[in-house]
C-alpha cells in the first residue's frame, strides 16, 4: 500500500512538472497590467515603475484595500519611485534616489511613505524601520470612477507639481517642488564666460523667474538676428514686463513683419497678441 502511494505520488509528481515545464513556453497578459513613467522635473527626472490592478466592480478603499493597513500602492512588486535630483516630497526634503512608494489609505486621511525597501513583493516584507519619510494627505473624491489604478504627474511646472494617485472614485495629489535657481544661475555665469553666448536661454530664464529685466532686455538685444519674429518677440515681451509699452508695440510690429515675410502663422499671432497687450 505504501508502494503504492509512493508511485501514484511520484506519478502525481511528474505530471505536474511536466505541465510547469509546457507552461514555461505560453505567454500570458498579467492580470494587473505593469507601467512604468517618467517626468521631466526642475533640472532632473522622475520615473515611477509600477503595476495596475483594476477594481472588477470591487469597491476598492475600506474593503479591497483596508483603511489604515500598509498598501504596495499598486500591485505585484512593490511600487518603486526614483528621483534623479532633490526634491522636495510635501514640503519635506528627498535625496536623489530609489525609494519603495507604499501608502495607508484612510477615510479622510492618507499616510504617503518612501521607504528603502524597493525589492520586496507587495508589503508583506514592508519594515517601518526602513521608511524614509512619512506624509499625510487628504483624499478627493472623484466625480467619474477610475477602473484601472494609476500614477500620474499634474499641474507641472519646471519647480513644482504634483504625483497624483487615482483608483476607484478617490484621487490624492503629493506635491512636489524642487530648487534650481542656484545651478542655472551658476550654468548662465559660467555659460557667458564662453565664446558662444546663449543669450536668448539666459534672457528667457531672467524674464520668467524675476531677475535684473534690464539684463534680459540687453541678452534679448544681442541674441536678436534682425530678422527672425521670436527673438523680437520674447524682446517685446521683455520691454512689457518692464513697463515700456511704446517700446513692446514697436518690437511686436516689427515681429508681425518678419513673421508675415516667412508666412509663419503662429508668429503672425503671438506678436499680433503682444501688440495688443500694449494697447491696455
Amino acid at each position: 500500500m505504501k508502494t503504492t502511494l509512493k508511485v501514484a505520488l511520484s506519478i502525481a509528481l511528474a505530471i505536474c512538472m511536466n505541465s510547469e515545464m509546457k507552461a514555461q513556453g505560453i505567454k500570458m497578459p498579467q492580470p494587473s497590467s505593469g507601467q512604468t513613467i517618467t517626468q521631466d522635473f526642475g533640472l532632473g527626472t522622475i520615473t515611477v515603475k509600477y503595476a495596475r490592478p483594476n477594481t472588477k466592480g470591487r469597491k476598492v478603499f475600506g474593503e479591497l484595500e483596508p483603511y489604515g493597513s500598509v498598501w504596495r500602492t499598486g500591485a505585484n512588486n512593490a511600487t518603486v519611485i526614483t528621483f534623479t535630483e532633490d526634491v522636495t516630497f510635501e514640503g519635506q526634503p528627498v535625496p536623489a534616489g530609489e525609494y519603495a512608494l507604499f501608502t495607508i489609505p484612510g477615510k479622510s486621511e492618507w499616510t504617503v511613505i518612501l521607504n528603502k525597501g524597493t525589492k520586496q513583493w507587495g508589503a508583506y516584507e514592508y519594515k517601518e524601520a526602513e521608511d524614509f519619510l512619512r506624509v499625510k494627505v487628504k483624499p478627493a473624491i472623484l466625480k467619474d470612477k477610475v477602473e484601472t489604478f494609476t500614477i500620474g504627474f499634474a499641474n507641472v511646472f519646471p519647480t513644482k507639481g504634483q504625483l497624483q494617485l487615482s483608483w476607484d472614485n478617490t484621487s490624492v495629489a503629493v506635491n512636489l517642488t524642487t530648487d534650481i535657481d542656484t545651478k542655472v544661475m551658476a550654468s548662465i555665469e559660467e555659460a557667458m564666460k564662453g565664446e558662444k553666448k546663449p543669450y536668448f536661454q539666459a534672457a528667457q530664464y531672467y524674464l520668467e523667474n524675476g531677475k535684473d529685466l534690464n539684463k534680459a532686455l540687453e541678452w534679448m538685444t544681442a541674441a536678436d538676428d534682425n530678422k527672425s519674429p521670436w527673438f523680437i518677440l520674447w524682446k517685446g515681451r521683455t520691454q512689457l514686463k518692464m513697463g515700456d509699452k511704446k517700446g513692446a508695440a514697436i518690437s511686436a510690429e516689427e515681429g508681425i513683419k518678419r513673421a508675415t515675410a516667412i508666412k509663419n502663422p503662429e508668429y503672425i499671432r503671438l506678436n499680433t497678441e503682444l501688440l495688443a497687450l500694449t494697447k491696455k
